[in-house]
């Protein structure tokens, strides 16, 4: 049990670490709503892991890494994340953003809807799940059953609470040594690569469809 705790823990945290739109938008929200942001992100996240897990029981692997799955994941995925991210670079223009703290209950929402949203709108996650998942859960299946699987699932998303975790704590907690000239660059840049994001999967789903 151990050994697929801990297995999962190493791969998860191989890809969590990884630069990605979600690194990108926790890093945004860790500035504006504090340290705990990363923690609620990293929840919607797991339920979306969740969620796939229990598709891939049921025997939707197929469908998830069909090219028409992958297609229509890019094409919505990347024009959603184009969409985040001009919104946050003319905000950033018009200076509607803001350093102060903002913790409201409905951000603590939107971050967590988006914590799955932003994780569904990349078709390699999905991907990933539903090939690369599904081999370590059959592998954790077949040594503990369920309780392999159940096991597996929280090891990998203990690395991705640790490293999100991680990350908004960091920002979170520095934010205030900001200048806001400064702050208002960060968030254009950090717009600036979910526009990039976006485009990459909607040029990636527009391959396939060629």
């Amino acid at each position: 049990m151990p050994g697929i705790f801990f297995g999962a823990l190493g791969v998860g945290f191989s890809g969590a670490i990884m630069p990605g739109s979600l690194l990108t938008y926790t890093i945004r929200k860790s500035m504006s709503n504090g340290p705990k942001a990363g923690f609620i992100i990293a929840t919607g996240h797991a339920i979306l892991e969740l969620f796939l897990v229990l598709l891939i029981f049921l025997g939707f692997d197929t469908v998830l890494k069909s090219d028409a799955a992958q297609v229509a994941i890019g094409l919505a995925g990347g024009l959603m994340l184009a969409y985040m991210g001009l919104d946050m670079i003319i905000g950033s223009i018009r200076d509607k953003v803001s350093i102060s703290l903002d913790e409201g209950s409905d951000r603590k929402g939107g971050m967590l809807v988006s914590g799955a949203l932003i994780s569904a709108a990349n078709p390699y996650f999905i991907f990933w799940w539903a090939v690369v998942g599904l081999g370590f859960i059959m592998e954790s299946y077949n040594a503990l059953g369920f309780t392999g699987v159940i096991v597996y699932y929280f090891g990998h998303i203990m690395a991705d609470y640790i490293w999100y975790g991680f990350v908004s704590v960091l920002v979170g907690t520095t934010r205030k040594f900001l200048d806001h000239k400064l702050y208002r660059i960060l968030i254009a840049i950090l717009g600036a690569l979910l526009v990039f994001f976006g485009i990459r999967f909607v040029y990636d789903a527009a391959v396939k469809i060629l």
